[in-house]
Order: structure tokens, then sequence, then C-alpha cells
């Protein structure tokens, strides 16, 4: 089962009724005659809570984690800046942990490797869709080594952000640059709401990464895993940009086309799936390849 994406972009007061998410409005200034909106919890994958003015009930809060859904806050500028999880998102929970914990340095770095190689190949496919010339990208994928030793994927990302938009852009990947900085900065957030959601729900702790280590952060295992999916970001962003160059501001139009990357379909284990689907299929794999049931992490390809 897909499950949705939902994002509140106004004042409302959510609350839980018969296992199912409702949106009042009946105490809303200048809303009151808005008739309630209700959703099945269970078709919940990730909540976007958007407008400042949202009150939410703890029980909803706990219903949603409780079927793993993950919950996105957003500031005063409408960037993603908080996510609540699941603490529970596994039976066998205890024992990914300890093999998570466990592994050694030569199993993390050959799931690195995994993970840079698909995440160039991903992106050289991406360029290759725009007859952008790639065969940079192709050989540097094929040449990542254990650990990513040589440092490919930031010599990769170079070429890749350079080339990526229209000249006219003058475009240079920075979070706090100009747009469409902003659109990036948004899809991903999104997409790693996505991966946090399957990693928890694999049984794995999302603070603790294969390559990505930092203290403050909760979320490394979950900014490891979610590189190779990236450039699904980058496609739906490049799309909008042949559109429009109005990307200053993330109107609800530019949101609504970033939502819809959880159905965007990618190719994985051979197959069609929805991105939701196939991160939970990655997250699942590399739970596996912890406990030693398998070597490789199964990665999704850009069709």
């Amino acid at each position: 089962m897909i499950k949705r994406t939902l994002c509140i972009e106004n004042p409302c007061h959510l609350k839980c009724r018969n296992n199912q998410l409702v949106a009042s409005y009946e105490h809303i200034k200048g809303c009151e005659n808005i008739p309630e909106k209700i959703i099945p919890i269970e078709d919940i994958g990730i909540l976007v809570l958007e407008h400042q003015q949202i009150t939410i009930s703890h029980y909803l809060l706990d219903k949603l984690v409780e079927n793993n859904a993950a919950v996105v806050t957003c500031n005063e500028t409408h960037h993603p800046s908080g996510m609540l999880l699941s603490l529970e998102g596994n039976t066998v929970q205890s024992e990914r942990f300890k093999a998570q914990i466990e592994a050694t340095e030569p199993l993390k770095k050959q799931l690195w490797q995994q993970t840079v190689k698909a995440k160039i190949t991903n992106q050289s496919k991406v360029l290759g869709k725009w007859d952008i010339a790639n065969n940079y990208l192709k050989t540097s994928a094929q040449s990542v080594k254990s650990g990513d030793a040589d440092n490919n994927e930031a010599k990769a990302a170079a070429y890749y952000w350079s080339h990526l938009f229209p000249d006219a852009w003058q475009f240079f990947r920075k979070r706090e640059g100009p747009p469409p900085n902003n659109l990036l900065n948004y899809g991903y957030a999104i997409l790693r709401a996505i991966v946090a959601r399957a990693i928890v729900g694999a049984g794995l702790l999302p603070t603790l990464g294969i390559f990505h280590r930092n203290r403050y952060n909760a979320y490394c295992l979950a900014d490891d895993i979610m590189e190779p999916y990236r450039p699904f970001v980058d496609v739906i962003v490049r799309n909008i940009v042949d559109e429009t160059s109005a990307v200053d501001v993330l109107t609800q139009g530019l949101k609504v086309k970033l939502l819809k990357l959880p159905t965007t379909d990618v190719i994985i284990d051979e197959g069609t799936s929805p991105l939701l689907i196939a991160a939970q299929r990655t997250a699942a794999s590399l739970a596996k390849c912890y406990t030693g049931e398998q070597r490789k992490i199964l990665y999704p390809e850009m069709p």
C-alpha cells in the first residue's frame, strides 16, 4: 500500500477520532464554517505541518508514530525544521540495533562504496535525460573504491552541479544559496523524512550512520542512505526550472510538484516501484547487510 504525504498549510486543529486524522476549523477565526477534513491514519506516510497556527493533540501524534508515520514540522519560512518518528518501528529492533552497532569498518566501507557508486550512476542518468555530457560521471561511478577513498563523490558533485541547470541560472549548490536551492532543500527534506521513516521501519538506528558522523545529527543513517535518492529530487527541480523562472518563492504549486516525490517511479531490483516503497526495500536490505544475510544494499536506479 502506498502511503500518502499530507501537507497542512492553513491554521487548524488536528485531532484523532476513530483512528482517523481530523482537521477541525471550528475554533479558527474566519474559518468556522469550513467542514472537517478526515483521513484514515493508516493511509498516512508523512505529515508536513507548515502553518505556525496549527495545533495538534498528543493522542493524534501518538497514533501517527504508532503507525510509523513521519511528522515533519516547518518554521516560519515554511521550510522543514524537525521530524518525529517512532521508537518502535520493528519487532526485531534490538537484534538489528546490535548488528548495526557491531558492524565492522570494512563492512561500512563496502556499504559506503556501494552508496556512492549508486548516487553517481543516478547523477549521470539525470544529465543524460537532458543530453548533457555524462561520461565523466559514468567513469567516476565505476572507479569508486572501498570507503570512497579517492573522494569520487565530491568530485562527481562538482561536475554534476556545474552542468545540471542551464548556464543562464549560474547555479551553485549551497543550502543557503539563491534559487533553485530553495526547491532542492524542500525536496531533500521530504526525501529525508521518507528515508528516516523507512530506516525506523526496518528496525535500525537512524542516528548511527555508515559515513555521516555528527554528534548533533539524529539522522546520520538517513543522510547516508538518501544519497542515491537525491537525483530523483533533482529531476523534479530541473523540470520545474524548465517550465518557469519564478521560483524565488516556494508556492503551493511548486510544493505540490515536490510532494509527489513519494509516488515517483524508480527502478529497483529490475522492477518498477514508487520511491516510498523503494526506500523501505533499501532499508530492509541494509538491515540484512548488517546481520550478514546479504552483502549488497538494494538501491534505486533512475529510469
